[in-house]
């Protein structure tokens, strides 16, 4: 089956002002086969927004190849009625309303009208569509933004940041709709920094930094391939403890409370064989707990190449 987005080598540079280059990407790699959820994720100024806007052929790239639902950037015009996209947020004429702003996108478009109301009852507008969009939520304006992406239907739907700024019931509407959309069949890539969510509704993500991809899979995959587990032991001898251990070969990270160690372990050493290194030494542990990362700690470690702190651990920072 033919990938709904391929990407390969792909490089954009910027020429500055001083006649040098900033490198906005650099060789990046990745594919999404489609149909789910796909997040993509990075730091600031890594490349997403680059990268999303040469998907729609908004940038040129340098170098490399982009291919989008098996057109490259030269025929994407072929296949940009399958895609919709909110860029940057929505763009709207905040003193028409709702119903109005996607009444003239969708004759621009040349689509029909009756598409309006479709698209307004799959955001859940249709009781506020007929207000001026001045009186909309933030949450309201980024669904109605949506909206106006779906009016195409598309196969495939692009959204950067659309939870940027939402309060937490915003957010959970979005990440509602964008689940549903995607279990119709749909390909929807979503760029966040939004890390919790995208581990709730993303099927797969793919995660780069300085422009090149440097983790794809599930969160899943993602969480346990990054830095294997940690366990925290609680005990009084704690100095000794961690000496002991360190000759067993098992990291110990930094912990504040002074009878707290928090271990570095591969997926063979478990909290047992723990409890017997520390035992056979005549050391007594009061409390032995398995501590497993989430998306956040993986995409910390995988980006700035530290082991963030348990979540045991940073309640108490």
């Amino acid at each position: 089956m033919t990938a709904v987005i391929e990407v390969t080598g792909l490089r954009k540079e910027y020429r500055n002002l001083r006649g040098g280059k900033t490198v906005a990407l650099d060789g990046l790699d990745f594919e999404i086969s489609g149909p789910g959820v796909y997040g993509l994720l990075g730091p600031n100024g890594s490349g997403k927004t680059t990268t999303i806007r040469c998907l729609l052929g908004l940038v040129r790239p340098t170098a490399g190849s982009v291919r989008v639902l098996g057109a490259d950037l030269a025929d994407l015009s072929t296949v940009n009625h399958r895609i919709g996209a909110l860029v940057e947020g929505p763009k709207f004429s905040p003193n028409m309303s709702g119903r109005a702003n996607l009444e003239l996108f969708a004759e621009m478009s040349s689509i029909d009208k009756t598409r309006v109301h479709e698209v307004l009852e799959l955001v859940e507008l249709t009781e506020r569509a007929d207000d001026a969009v001045s009186a909309y939520s933030l949450g309201m304006g980024q669904r109605l933004g949506i909206a106006a992406a779906m009016l195409s239907n598309p196969e495939l739907l692009i959204l950067d940041e659309p939870t940027n700024g939402l309060d937490p019931a915003g957010i959970a509407d979005v990440r509602r709709l964008v689940r549903r959309l995607a279990d119709e069949g749909r390909t929807v890539l979503v760029s966040s920094h939004q890390l919790h969510e995208i581990q709730q509704i993303c099927d797969k993500v793919v995660i780069f930094d300085a422009g090149r991809t440097i983790a794809a899979g599930t969160v899943e995959e993602i969480i346990g391939n990054t830095s294997g587990r940690r366990i925290i032991v609680s005990i009084d001898e704690r100095d000794l403890a961690m000496s002991v251990l360190a000759g067993a070969g098992i990291q110990s990270l930094p912990a504040l409370a002074a009878d707290q160690l928090v271990l570095q372990v591969d997926g063979s050493t478990g909290a047992a064989h723990v409890n017997r290194i520390l035992a056979h030494e005549g050391l007594f542990a009061h409390g032995i707990t398995a501590d497993s990362m989430n998306l956040e700690d993986a995409f910390l470690h995988l980006t700035t190449k530290t082991i963030p702190a348990p979540a045991a651990i940073k309640e108490l920072s």
